[in-house]
């Protein structure tokens, strides 16, 4: 099965909630409460070129269900086609983006016109990621995740959003500085 088909045959974001055993309520809401900057999506706008954006994930994914539906809200709002593939039914994508020997979700890979990958994102923002393997690390798996949840709840998924407008223009090559 080609890119493209997989693509054309995952969920939208919207099916992938209404098709979510867990966490539904959440995802639900989560989506309901996802803003993005304008100055995101006008920077997304002005890429130049067709992408898509495929994601892997899973309902049970505290990370996706935290950082996911920003990313569709800013899909959504710069007109660009996001679609969910489950990690666990493609096991073989998810083998080509580990970030260690744990199969870490969620995983957005960016897409040309012709659905041949440009570069991926994943599994949490830079900062966030780097505090669990480190700081973190040293926390009872509880206060850990308690942590993790707190930094979500702060950061209103303006790092995610700002992570994977900066990919985009990089693999796009139309690389404006990011506002700091």
């Amino acid at each position: 099965m080609t890119m493209q088909d997989r693509f054309l045959a995952a969920a939208s974001f919207r099916a992938f909630i209404d098709a979510a055993k867990e966490n539904r309520e959440l995802w639900t809401a989560q989506a309901r409460l996802a803003r993005v900057s304008p100055d995101a999506v006008a920077r997304v706008r002005r890429l130049g070129r067709t992408v898509h954006l495929l994601v892997l994930n899973e309902d049970w994914c505290g990370d996706a269900v935290n950082t996911v539906p920003f990313v569709a809200r800013l899909a959504e709002e710069a007109g660009i086609d996001l679609r969910s593939l489950g990690r666990d039914a493609n096991p073989d994508l998810m083998d080509a983006h580990l970030t260690g020997t744990a199969r870490s979700i969620p995983v957005v890979m960016i897409l040309d016109e012709n659905f041949e990958e440009l570069g991926w994102w994943g599994p949490r923002p830079t900062q966030l990621q780097e505090w669990v393997l480190t700081e973190g690390l040293k926390l009872p798996a509880e206060e850990r995740y308690r942590e993790i949840r707190r930094w979500y709840a702060r950061d209103k998924g303006v790092t995610t959003v700002n992570e994977i407008v900066a990919l985009l223009e990089r693999v796009a090559g139309t690389r404006e500085e990011a506002a700091a």
